[in-house]
């Protein structure tokens, strides 16, 4: 694992990825670990996260990503899902969960149930839409370390048509859309942006201290 200042110096969008990459079953592993272990508001997790590692698939996602070539080149492309059905079911399995992981009684939990409930109560659908989208946009900023960490190469994107990635997917049966797209693998040697030094504004600008 590099140290973290210099992996996301070392990561940039990718945007030709070499074709004959591919990822290993522990680096997908890897991969999979950190989207799960991101934070998220009130630890509710409202996503999913599809590994998509069929090249068929593959193709069909970059054309419904404007032509862009980067899905189609790439070993694996991850595409980031909400729920579209998030209610209060979801919060009764997630303080299930807790009680069940932490070995303590349900009924101990009941008053922060309950706190949750009203939260999510006073919102509309498209209110618990857009703040699943933040979450996974949390995620996305995991994964998006961790491939740096593991010099695995990425590519966040959203630019692309979500109604036909859901389509190719099925989403829409499974109550799920997709909010973004990263393709992972390895960096072509030809692709020209990796030789660009990173243009960032610098720390004084857009950091303030407060001591």
């Amino acid at each position: 694992m590099k140290d973290i200042i210099k992996a996301l110096e070392w990561r940039y969008a990718v945007k030709k990825f070499d074709v004959n990459a591919s990822l290993t079953t522990q680096q997908i592993e890897k991969i999979k670990q950190a989207f799960n272990l991101s934070a998220s508001s009130y630890g509710l997790q409202p996503y999913e996260l599809f590994v998509i590692q069929n090249k068929g698939i593959q193709e069909q996602i970059s054309v419904a990503s404007h032509g862009q070539k980067q899905p189609a080149q790439a070993a694996a492309v991850l595409v980031f899902c909400i729920k579209t059905n998030f209610s209060e079911s979801d919060i009764e399995q997630y303080f299930e969960l807790i009680a069940s992981q932490r070995q303590m009684p349900l009924e101990a939990l009941d008053g922060y149930k309950n706190f949750m409930k009203g939260v999510f109560s006073q919102k509309t659908q498209e209110e618990i839409m857009s703040w699943a989208s933040k979450q996974v946009y949390l995620a996305m900023g995991t994964v998006l370390s961790a491939c740096a960490s593991l010099e695995i190469d990425s590519c966040p994107m959203e630019g692309f048509n979500p109604e036909a990635v859901d389509h190719i997917l099925d989403l829409k049966s499974k109550n799920l859309q997709s909010v973004l797209l990263m393709p992972i693998g390895k960096r072509s040697s030809d692709d020209a942006v990796s030789q660009l030094k990173k243009v960032r504004k610098s720390q004084d600008e857009i950091i303030t201290e407060i001591l």
